[in-house]
């Protein structure tokens, strides 16, 4: 309650104190009646003996006079809930001690078990020569006030729940200007993008966008002042550091009070790994494709190569179904089925067996009898995630050799010989007696990018091709502690 109200009150009080010297009592009933604020009255001992229509309204009943003591409400409590009884309330402490109560709330339960909260302003009254004749007492409605503030402490809640939000969101938040000058930064927007609050508020949001994208902030602008909401906007921005990410924005036009825009408030999210997915996604496919139509190739030559030495349909048969029998075997060596059978999991394998079993179905010696894979050198325990990777680069090169290579023909060979020092571990793969190899492709296909990237990524190694007339030769290269199982 203001100053002025509070004054205004006091002095509504104080002119109750005056007698009417020619009928030698209060001022009329009929005054305080139509008064639209609750007002009542008691003797010297806190016997009610007048209340106006705006108190019995509050009170939500009417107290029988001369019987009803210090206050006409059914019950009474202090503002934190605890039951106040009527003798210790206010209008009684104020005959007590003779003086004015200022400055304490009370609620009123009615009848029907609503509560009311008030403010009571009870004055001692005194005749001419100073003895307490009683007291007056004034009960204002804090209602309406009580839910305001209710309405703007769940506000303020709110709005710090929102800003808690906001500065714990692992995506960036940040609200701009329609001059693109940054506005508010959270925490997020600082992990993303590397700059604090105090280095991006108060700079253009154009420092995150790569000089190739510098038109994409006044498009948006304009957008945004259409009162437009832009949703999952894809592109790229660029960190403190100098490097790019890539990201999802949606951006919302801000308004003022009056409705009208004054910036916008952007969310940016990180969908680098999502793109990431995506481009490995894209691999795999490629990568499905390009083994499926190996399948093929390698259906394919099996047949032929088994044809050369079958002299009956029935031997032809039993030979190819031999060797798809350890083409499955291979698969098998590499993702081994659970127990339960519903799904397959990696699993550690030797090197060398792992040679032997994805070159099996092309091991049937040479037409000069010798075989035709040898596997010479150290061997070494393959990590289970790292078995599938090699399965894939050696059934990369068994392919190519059966398409284009040594195992095309029936006299040809390959040697693969094995070595290591401390820390590094080297394969070689050579191939003799195929067709003359008259260049390398100037364009890699995929099966070698895929190779590559394999080696690479997977093992950290290096890989190199060399296609020399006699055959080709394969060097293979990785540290051992991103390939070998360790106990």
């Amino acid at each position: 309650m203001s100053n002025a109200e509070q004054d205004a009150i006091d002095s509504l009080l104080v002119s109750l104190q005056k007698p009417n010297v020619h009928q030698g009592a209060w001022e009329s009933d009929e005054l305080l009646q139509v008064l639209p604020a609750a007002l009542y009255m008691t003797d010297a001992a806190g016997r009610i003996t007048f209340y106006n229509e705006a108190a019995a309204q509050l009170w939500g009943c009417r107290p029988t006079l001369g019987t009803a003591a210090f206050c006409g409400s059914w019950k009474l409590y202090w503002p934190d809930g605890t039951p106040l009884p009527h003798a210790e309330c206010p209008m009684a402490l104020a005959l007590k001690e003779r003086r004015p109560i200022r400055g304490m709330e009370a609620v009123a339960e009615r009848p029907d078990g609503t509560r009311v909260p008030f403010i009571p302003y009870p004055t001692p009254l005194f005749d001419a020569s100073g003895a307490l004749v009683g007291a007056v007492n004034m009960l204002v409605d804090i209602t309406e006030r009580r839910e305001t503030e209710q309405r703007l402490r769940e506000s303020e809640a709110r709005c710090r729940a929102i800003a808690a939000i906001v500065e714990s969101s692992d995506d960036a938040i940040v609200s701009k200007d329609l001059n693109s000058i940054i506005k508010s930064w959270n925490q997020g927007a600082e992990r993303l993008f590397g700059y604090s609050a105090e280095e991006a508020i108060g700079k253009s949001v154009t420092m995150l966008i790569p000089p190739d994208r510098q038109d994409e902030e006044p498009a948006i602008l304009a957008r945004i002042r259409r009162g437009e909401r832009v949703e999952h906007y894809e592109s790229v921005r660029q960190r403190k550091d100098g490097s790019t990410i890539d990201i999802s924005l949606t951006i919302s036009p801000i308004r003022d009070k009056d409705g009208k825009i004054v910036g916008a408030s952007k969310i940016a999210r990180d969908i680098s790994f999502r793109k990431r997915a995506e481009e490995q996604q894209r691999l795999i496919f490629r990568e499905m494709d390009h083994r499926i139509k190996n399948l093929f190739a390698v259906a394919g030559g099996v047949v032929t190569m088994s044809a050369r030495s079958a002299k009956t349909a029935e031997e032809l048969a039993s030979v190819v179904r031999d060797r798809l029998v350890s083409l499955a075997k291979a698969n098998d060596l590499t993702l081994k089925l659970t127990a339960d059978g519903t799904h397959r999991t990696q699993q550690s394998t030797l090197l060398h067996t792992l040679i032997r079993t994805i070159l099996s179905p092309y091991d049937g010696g040479t037409d000069k009898g010798g075989a035709r894979v040898a596997i010479s050198g150290p061997d070494i325990p393959i990590a289970g995630d790292g078995v599938t990777g090699f399965a894939l680069l050696l059934h990369e090169f068994a392919t190519n050799a059966a398409k284009y290579g040594a195992l095309s023909t029936q006299s040809g060979s390959i040697n693969i010989a094995c070595s290591e020092n401390t820390d590094q571990f080297a394969v070689t793969w050579t191939e003799r007696g195929g067709p003359p190899v008259d260049r390398q492709a100037e364009v890699e296909g995929f099966g070698t990018l895929l190779a590559r990237a394999t080696v690479q990524s997977q093992f950290g190694g290096v890989i190199a091709w060399d296609w020399n007339p006699a055959g080709l030769t394969i060097d293979l290269s990785f540290p051992k502690d991103r390939v070998v199982t360790h106990p």
